[in-house]
């Protein structure tokens, strides 16, 4: 039974799905190549360059940060 119950919680806790594994590694990778172009291409010299792949690595948190500013918590 235990076995049953922790499935279920599993199986809630992952919103992604595919043969038993969460996949939202993949929603990631797509955005850190996302941000890696943004902050690239907007990079005036090679400090920013690699100042802006430092930056899509870590996109996630700015996400974060921004949506809590805008909801003023």
């Amino acid at each position: 039974m235990v076995t049953k119950k922790t499935k279920s919680i599993k199986n809630k806790c992952c919103s992604w799905k595919m043969d038993g594994k969460c996949e939202g590694g993949f929603a990631y990778v797509l955005g850190f190549i996302g941000a890696a172009i943004y902050y690239v291409s907007t990079a005036s010299g090679i400090l920013s360059g690699i100042a802006g792949v430092l930056k899509a690595t870590v996109w996630p948190a700015f996400l974060v940060h921004g949506l809590l500013k805008l909801i003023g918590a």
